[in-house]
């Protein structure tokens, strides 16, 4: 059975950081892309990175473009979303996925607050 597992999520400052985790099983983890997607409140759902199944391409939404970094460990198969300068804007549930076979995970709360 497949499972995403997201947590590092929470209350934060404006400029603040945080990292978020995703621990992945019941898949062959490092054959895959891994996306994090974001909703905000009455929002869709939007892409926000993307990481090649080796690690070596990242994508990003131009919004979040140099202030957020996304990275896997497939030893570990787990993806992570290194969160910086974080903006009010910034505030939604995080989830990573795997877009293309609609695994999806729980998601975990971001909120950015003075």
């Amino acid at each position: 059975q497949v499972h995403l597992v997201e947590s590092g999520g929470g209350l934060v400052q404006p400029g603040g950081s945080l990292r978020l985790s995703c621990v992945a099983s019941g898949f062959i983890f490092s054959g895959y892309y891994i996306d994090w997607y974001r909703q905000a409140p009455g929002k869709e759902r939007t892409f926000v990175a993307r990481i090649s199944s080796t690690g070596d391409s990242t994508y990003y939404a131009d919004s979040v473009k140099g202030r957020f970094t996304i990275s896997r460990d497939n030893a570990k198969n787990t993806v992570y979303l290194q969160m910086n300068s974080l903006k009010p804007e910034d505030t939604a549930v995080y989830y990573c996925s795997v877009s293309v076979v609609g695994y999806w995970g729980q998601g975990t709360q971001v909120t950015v607050s003075s």
